[in-house]
């Protein structure tokens, strides 16, 4: 593997700064906080971090509503703390991406500010501006992701304008070459302050419609990337998002990336998820790789694991250049997957199995912080919520603070030694009694294991670059062969509270048991795999 090709089947620690480490003791964390846990960062064995938006921001959607580019809002530190970071992070053998927010923007961004004020003003056409309904009703029927409609009247163009998010958060039009233009100046602002490559959000919602054309009803309401009671999900996203012309520019920020060797990650959550990563990752001129919600989903079960990463293989094998997919378990927007998929139930041998079953299928990793220490979902009651998302659809959906709660470093501490002061949403004392202080030393902790997985997966690089191929086997037992190079691993996961024991394959007669990855719970019994609660088995031909 080339040295620039780093990303591939690399392990990307995602930072959430709001609630990693606060340094300055305001409650929220910062850029001097993660500077401050480098140190702990190195420890788990990861090869890049990923943070997310810490740019200028009226912090709407906490950061992901974009006022300025090119500034650090003050509420995370200023460039120079950014500078230090990058610096310090490259010492450590550490590699930088950061999120970028290109779909929209706050609209308290100068862009839309002079959008807005008038029909024939420089920026007019910056944003998606569209005359109503001679009814006086908006343009189409698009929804917003967060509820209700998707367009937003203005009373000083007398005109509607798009929004796929929060109204706050005015889509931009790519059908403007400007824009275009513009955002490709923003992407190289950080490029030439150092950072390694961008995690796109929202990427698929770069373009939109020209001809504003309705969406059809869906054939099945989507339950997978939106919750049940929105009614997002009732539509086929033909016209507001994954249109053909974004290919182009995702080509154009390829080239602009080439330039200094940076990588790129795209989000995407669509109808059909796999389909649309192929697309945007086949030929090596669009995104490095990209990843989706198919395994950020409620449904948990053997079955449903290998038919998604089957489906995301099928997609790339009929490409003569295939991309890269990079797979995750939990982010800032979903359940943690503690509670999700174990219920908060299954304790340390379920967290330790989920971080192996990410660390072993064909990809990238993404993981969340946090889940390197088992954390449950947090229980944010109303009167302290911050998502406007919850907020809207509360209480069938809590929104996504519960998986932002600020990260414990220790057990005894004040608020677990994450700020001096109370923060911005409060730690569980189920969350505290998991703090870093107390994993640190155990050797047997879901910490110490994680940090052990990932070197181990290093120095094993069919778990990085090899093929997969799934055998058969019974709920609830994943068993898989990563392959290549004349070699092959086999892999079995047992995803359940019970023990199970399953034949050996046939061809796998004269297996040899591998260890020094720490995950206790399988072995070899005469001509079985028995896999013990929770537990996994890795193993190569003698």
């Amino acid at each position: 593997m080339k040295k620039s090709d780093w990303w591939r089947g690399a392990v990307i620690y995602q930072i959430y700064p709001r609630s990693f480490m606060d340094s300055n003791n305001d409650g929220v964390g910062d850029l001097r906080g993660i500077l401050q846990r480098l140190p702990y960062l190195q420890s788990l064995n990861v090869d890049a971090l990923w943070i997310s938006p810490f740019f200028k921001s009226p912090m709407a959607d906490f950061g992901y509503d974009v006022s300025d580019y090119c500034a650090v809002d003050p509420l995370f530190g200023d460039l120079a703390d950014f500078d230090a970071l990058i610096k310090a992070a490259h010492k450590a053998k550490l590699k930088i991406i950061i999120d970028q927010v290109l779909s929209h923007t706050s609209d308290q961004h100068a862009w839309f500010i002079e959008s807005r004020s008038s029909r024939n003003n420089a920026k007019a056409d910056w944003y998606v501006w569209a005359d109503p309904q001679p009814d006086g009703t908006p343009p189409n029927n698009w929804l917003s992701v967060f509820g209700g409609s998707a367009w937003q009247w203005d009373s000083r163009r007398c005109q509607y304008y798009l929004h796929n998010f929060l109204s706050s958060q005015p889509d931009l039009n790519f059908h403007c070459k400007a824009v275009q233009k513009a955002l490709l100046a923003e992407l190289e602002f950080w490029l030439l302050r150092g950072v390694d490559g961008f995690r796109f959000d929202a990427c698929i919602f770069h373009f939109h419609d020209a001809q504003l054309r309705n969406n059809p009803p869906a054939r099945v309401a989507d339950t997978t990337s939106v919750a049940a009671s929105n009614p997002y999900g009732m539509q086929q996203h033909l016209y507001d998002k994954s249109q053909p012309e974004n290919l182009a520019f995702l080509k154009k920020i390829r080239k602009r990336l080439n330039r200094y060797r940076a990588t790129s990650i795209g989000e995407i959550g669509d109808d059909d998820s796999p389909k649309r990563i192929a697309e945007y990752t086949e030929g090596g001129d669009k995104f490095h790789q990209a990843y989706s919600f198919d395994l950020l989903t409620e449904t948990f079960s053997a079955a449903h694991i290998r038919q998604r990463v089957e489906i995301m293989e099928s997609q790339f094998a009929a490409l003569a250049n295939p991309g890269w997919t990079c797979w995750s378990l939990g982010n800032h927007d979903v359940p943690r997957v503690a509670t999700r998929w174990g219920k908060g139930r299954a304790g340390a041998p379920f967290s330790k199995l989920m971080i192996a079953l990410q660390g072993s299928l064909r990809g990238s990793v993404c993981l969340y912080q946090g889940d390197e220490l088992g954390l449950p979902e947090g229980d944010i009651p109303f009167e302290l919520l911050q998502d406007p998302y919850g907020k809207t659809f509360w209480p069938e959906f809590k929104g996504r603070d519960g998986c932002r709660t600020p990260m414990p470093w220790h057990i005894d501490a004040p608020f677990a030694g994450f700020s001096g002061t109370t923060p911005w949403l409060p730690i569980s004392p189920e969350q505290q009694a998991l703090s870093v202080d107390v994993q640190d030393k155990p050797r047997d902790s879901i910490l110490n294991f994680t940090r052990r997985f990932f070197a181990w997966r290093r120095k094993n690089r069919l778990l990085v670059l090899g093929d997969i191929t799934f055998l058969p086997a019974p709920e609830p037992i994943l068993l898989f062969e990563r392959s290549g190079n004349g070699e092959k691993m086999l892999i079995a996961f047992n995803l359940s509270a019970n023990e199970h024991r399953i034949k050996l394959p046939k061809q796998w007669q004269n297996i040899a048991t591998m260890d020094g990855h720490g995950l206790m719970g399988g072995a070899i019994v005469k001509q079985y795999i028995v896999l013990q609660a929770w537990g996994g088995y890795f193993g190569k031909i003698e």
